[in-house]
């Protein structure tokens, strides 16, 4: 099989996507930033896997990488995600943006051009409520992004339809994995703290994400932008995902409640919602992991260690209780927008 250049190769969906090439005997170069947390990822992938370290930022690296590897197609993912990008915003443009110019550029002066898979997200859709939407998120909803991350994938997005490539584009839903509980941190529970309780959500394992990827490089799919989320058992509310995430590893009632959404305010709701997937289960194939088998999956991983997760839990309610975006505040609504600029920085384009 012709070879395929994943970019952020060691994020979360990188790592994913990797695997599955591999595991399907394609021939994959992973390419992300020269650290030692990537080196040290690098050691754990599967012995075919080629690595090759770039910072797609400088264009003349970009050139002589993709030259180099001569990819039958690329499935670009490096990007500056929230929370960081709020306070890293110069970076995130140069990544998230400049960087994926870069790609193009390099990609349209190979002898056999690749297809280009580019990695979008939802927030190009901007703040949802859940009380003044009708209906669910389509490739036809207009985007209207209401922070610098959904901004940068419209304008990611336009560059890549407005290359010479084959292109498909997958905007993705809400990404996890069964196996996070070595990366949760409290920067990342205090950012689910500070969304509207009563939001919706459609979740999708990691996987899956990576099958959609991986059989994006060869479907009857180009020119095409699909979303991508898990089946209905995925779509749920904000308050519930957290939760029973963390009752699954042990920690049962050990996330206290956030605010719900203020119904009469638009844009004080967060980039989610419900998505219709259904030209891109029947194009892709890619959604194989329901909810209930998540959490199962969860509980299995954490192992023993969930007994005394749960004997730790009352006290991990009342730390994050203190710790929690609007404790002491008085709001009766979330402000998600207000507590990510008091956090991070000003997160509007």
């Amino acid at each position: 099989m012709k070879t395929v250049m994943v970019t952020g190769a060691f994020g979360l969906v990188g790592s994913a996507v990797v695997r599955q090439l591999a595991a399907d005997s394609r021939t994959v170069v992973a390419t992300d930033l020269d650290i030692p947390a990537n080196r040290k990822a690098a050691a754990g992938l599967p012995k075919s896997v080629q690595v090759r370290y770039a910072d797609l930022t400088d264009a003349a690296a970009v050139d002589e990488l993709v030259g180099a590897v001569q990819p039958a197609a690329i499935i670009h993912l490096a990007a500056v995600i929230p929370p960081l990008i709020y306070s890293r915003r110069e970076l995130a443009y140069r990544v998230n943006v400049e960087a994926t110019g870069h790609l193009l550029a390099a990609a349209a002066q190979q002898p056999e051009p690749p297809r280009f898979v580019q990695a979008s997200s939802i927030a190009v859709y901007g703040s949802r409520n859940p009380h003044t939407v009708s209906g669910v998120l389509t490739t036809d909803t207009p985007t209207n992004p209401a922070d610098i991350y959904g901004h940068h994938k419209v304008q990611a997005e336009q560059r890549v339809r407005d290359s010479t490539l084959d292109w498909v584009i997958l905007r993705l839903g809400g990404v996890l994995a069964v196996d996070l509980g070595s990366s949760i941190n409290l920067d990342g529970l205090y950012f689910e703290q500070l969304l509207p309780s009563d939001g919706r959500l459609q979740t999708v394992d990691v996987r899956d994400v990576a099958s959609a990827f991986v059989a994006a490089t060869t479907a009857p799919v180009v020119g095409e932008t699909l979303l991508i989320g898990g089946d209905d058992t995925h779509r749920q509310l904000q308050r519930d995902i957290a939760p029973a995430m963390a009752a699954a590893m042990g920690l049962v009632n050990g996330i206290p409640a956030g605010l719900p959404g203020n119904p009469d305010r638009d844009e004080d709701w967060f980039n989610t919602d419900w998505m219709d997937t259904g030209r891109a289960q029947d194009a892709l194939g890619f959604q194989h992991h329901s909810w209930p088998q998540m959490l199962a999956e969860t509980a299995a991983h954490a192992g023993a260690s969930r007994y005394l997760l749960r004997v730790v839990a009352p006290l991990v309610r009342v730390v994050l209780g203190w710790r929690a975006p609007y404790h002491g505040s008085g709001k009766k609504f979330a402000d998600p927008w207000r507590a990510i600029a008091d956090k991070w920085g000003d997160p509007r384009p």
